[in-house]
């Protein structure tokens, strides 16, 4: 991002989840590690730049992202960055919290419950295409909820902007005031301060049942 992102609260101890009708959480960093060596898609993304005879404003890969649209380069940037995210989320490691929805979702499977009154969604800042991958290829799909997986591509803002998680939460008909946030960087904690719901560091949780 061009702006800087404010210091946001610092890690505080987890909620109680049963207190929410709804949960969105961040992608990678939360749920999976995307195999995706950022350096080399900051690289890719300078070199999109050097095609168009563009002298790049910055060499933040996110910045570059942001400045793209303004030079009329957009597509091409975001191309870049998504083939390189597609193949990390094919290749990339489920994280314990990740671990502990495909186990509670497959535990209701085999009750032959109906899931539980939380509602799941995903709101990410890499494109939606990759977080798609990322949770089909771990079995997450039983656990998320298919139709509020939000990406950075998938409205016309993207984090720490709150349109992106909004819309995951109005995707799962949930209450803002219901829902709470779960991610792993100050990105995701200012997301959902400008989104006004609460949020809850992905350390905290895994913390809480250590």
């Amino acid at each position: 991002m061009t702006e800087q992102i404010e210091q946001a609260v610092p890690d505080g101890g987890a909620p109680a989840l049963d207190a929410y009708d709804a949960i969105v959480y961040d992608l990678d960093g939360t749920l999976v590690e995307l195999a995706v060596d950022w350096a080399e898609v900051a690289d890719s993304v300078l070199g999109v730049y050097a095609e168009h005879a563009i002298i790049p404003p910055t060499d933040d890969l996110w910045g570059l992202l942001e400045a793209a649209d303004d030079y009329g380069i957009g597509k091409p940037v975001e191309d870049a960055i998504a083939l390189h995210e597609r193949a990390g989320a094919q290749n990339s490691l489920l994280l314990p919290l990740g671990e502990r929805l495909v186990t509670a979702s497959g535990r209701e499977e085999t009750d032959g419950g109906t899931p539980g009154p939380i509602s799941i969604g995903v709101c990410s800042l890499n494109c939606e295409d990759a977080c798609r991958v990322a949770v089909e290829t771990h079995g997450l799909s039983g656990a998320i909820d298919a139709d509020a997986i939000v990406g950075r591509d998938t409205v016309e803002t993207h984090k720490p902007e709150p349109e992106s998680l909004l819309a995951a939460i109005d995707r799962l008909g949930a209450d803002p005031e219901r829902m709470l946030f779960v991610g792993d960087s100050e990105r995701d904690a200012v997301t959902a301060d400008r989104a006004g719901v609460d949020y809850a560091w992905v350390s905290a949780l895994l913390a809480e049942t250590a």
